[in-house]
């Protein structure tokens, strides 16, 4: 199944300023996730941002802060956002089936997250190159588990251009310019 623009929102989990610099990739992480961020809103597709108990790990890093605008940045203590009912009730609220989630750490709060949206019908893609761990074998760990779930496991390019479906206007233009 391909992401569709009209049925897709974004969810970015727990890209904070205590626990970014200790995932493996720092830098890739937080510039995939920033480049989702602009394709959301270049594209108008809903966004849903997390942060897990900011009093000790810190607020959405500011290069993410800068590119969700007001976008409400929900707090949790639950690590699937799915089991946060102000998340759960702002994703439902959306209307959209399809939800494309990147964030930190790949093993823990994205994998609860994107097993608890499956299991609630949602269609869910997890972005490989917008997440991660503090180890690379429990991301790839947990990328295996949402592979066996039927996740998808997809990359940042893949997210933009299946949503953007065809070159040749603006927004491809724009978007384009975010990868090279």
């Amino acid at each position: 199944m391909l992401i569709e623009r009209t049925k897709v929102q974004l969810l970015i989990i727990d890209m904070q300023e205590r626990l970014l610099p200790a995932m493996a990739e720092p830098e890739r992480t937080l510039k995939n996730a920033v480049i989702l961020a602009k394709a959301a809103r270049t594209l108008d597709l809903p966004l849903t941002v997390s942060e897990q108990y900011p009093k000790g790990l810190g607020h959405t890093v500011e290069a993410l802060k800068a590119e969700i605008g007001n976008t409400p940045v929900e707090e949790k203590l639950e690590f699937s956002c799915w089991k946060n009912a102000r998340l759960q009730d702002r994703l439902k609220a959306q209307g959209r089936e399809q939800i494309v989630v990147a964030g930190i750490e790949a093993h823990v709060c994205v994998l609860q997250t994107a097993m608890d949206l499956k299991a609630a019908g949602f269609q869910v893609f997890a972005v490989a190159d917008a997440t991660s761990s503090r180890a690379d074998t429990s991301q790839a760990l947990a990328q295996e588990r949402m592979l066996q779930a039927d996740i998808s496991v997809v990359t940042t390019e893949m997210v933009m251009f299946e949503a953007l479906g065809r070159a040749g206007s603006a927004e491809f233009k724009q978007l384009s310019a975010l990868i090279r």
